[in-house]
């Protein structure tokens, strides 16, 4: 680490310990605007022996419990980092050097699994809508959609709880490590939008290295920093698929990809099918082209089908089907009274 960088961090870490309360809403506003401390942060966390990484840590935590939410989501920037070097020292079974980031990662769960009174927060999502595309469909190969409209337009109201009651962990087990993971980058995701380049690039170097290291595949890597092999848990790279998805799309296109690349090869390892399944549909979806823009962004092109306000006239429903059958039964039966008549015509002539 370099003394320019060591002074910035201590600078920052002195800064905010003077702080007064009422100037936090304006220090959280000019954070952003100091370009050296983000790197030099980076620098301190990526080593594990470094002695300011306990303070930074810990200022970390005390910015996240702070109730302006720009303090909360420049600690969060840094959890992909902090899950890489985490994962990493435990999985060299060096529990020592990882006492920090530990108490730091678990703080930050410790805080989201409550809401502001202290009680137990629930999570929940919105049904969607087949009528609306996404990365696994196109509403027009699903065909004519006349008659379920309706029924799921209806659905975009109806909310379905999936997590809630989490509860309070000390420390990390076995048992419990990829349940606190998993939930802590859920609450990256949810944030995504916020967070700066230097972010999405982090997460994507996680998700590279946590999927290769220790794999044949590491050889092909520019990096050669030498890892066990880590255990992954098949919710966790479902996180960590997300969070790339929408880095390709914000500036991160070409390490977002490889780390896509990376994460379907190590599910189709352990045959996890969620993974695999989220991966593959991704990799479909992707253009083939690179983004033109100079930023690395590209507009996601999707075909929308018109909401249908009403039942078309051809839609076939059960009392046209009804109609449609009361119709043949009629012709048929006249095509048979005609026939009777014309054999009864038959028979009188030849009588005659």
């Amino acid at each position: 680490m370099f003394g320019s960088e060591r002074s910035v961090v201590e600078e920052w870490l002195s800064e905010f310990k003077s702080l007064p309360e009422t100037h936090i809403p304006s220090y959280a506003g000019s954070l952003h605007l100091k370009k050296s401390l983000v790197p030099a942060l980076y620098r301190v966390i990526q080593d594990p022996n470094n002695e300011l990484l306990e303070p930074v840590c810990h200022q970390l935590f005390e910015l996240y419990r702070s109730s302006e939410d720009r303090l909360r989501r420049f600690t969060l920037q840094f959890l992909p980092e902090l899950v890489w070097v985490y994962l990493r020292i435990t999985a060299s079974r060096d529990r020592q050097s990882n006492g920090c980031i530990e108490a730091l990662l678990l703080g930050i769960y410790n805080l989201e699994i409550v809401d502001k009174d202290g009680n137990s927060r629930l999570l929940s999502f919105t049904i969607p809508s087949l009528s609306k595309p996404s990365i696994y469909h196109e509403p027009s190969s699903l065909g004519s959609m006349v008659l379920t409209e309706g029924a799921l337009c209806q659905h975009d109201q109806i909310r379905v709880l999936y997590s809630g009651l989490h509860p309070q962990r000390e420390t990390f087990t076995a048992q419990n490590r990829f349940e606190v993971l998993c939930f802590l980058m859920l609450c990256y995701n949810a944030a995504v939008v916020y967070m700066p380049l230097s972010s999405y690039q982090s997460v994507c170097r996680m998700s590279s290295r946590l999927c290769v290291c220790g794999f044949p595949r590491q050889q092909q890597k520019l990096w050669r920093e030498p890892c066990n092999r880590v255990l992954l848990d098949p919710e966790f790279m479902v996180q960590m698929l997300t969070a790339v998805y929408h880095a390709i799309y914000n500036g991160e296109w070409e390490m977002g990809r490889e780390a896509l690349e990376d994460i379907v090869y190590r599910a189709q390892l352990e045959l996890y099918s969620q993974p695999l399944l989220l991966g593959n549909a991704m990799k479909s979806s992707l253009p083939e082209s690179a983004p033109d823009d100079p930023r690395g962004r590209k507009v996601l092109q999707v075909e929308v089908t018109p909401t249908v306000s009403r039942i078309s006239i051809s839609a076939i429903t059960t009392a046209s089907i009804r109609r449609h059958r009361w119709k043949r039964e009629v012709c048929s039966s006249n095509m048979s009274f005609s026939r009777c008549n014309s054999c009864f015509d038959q028979d009188e002539a030849l009588v005659d």
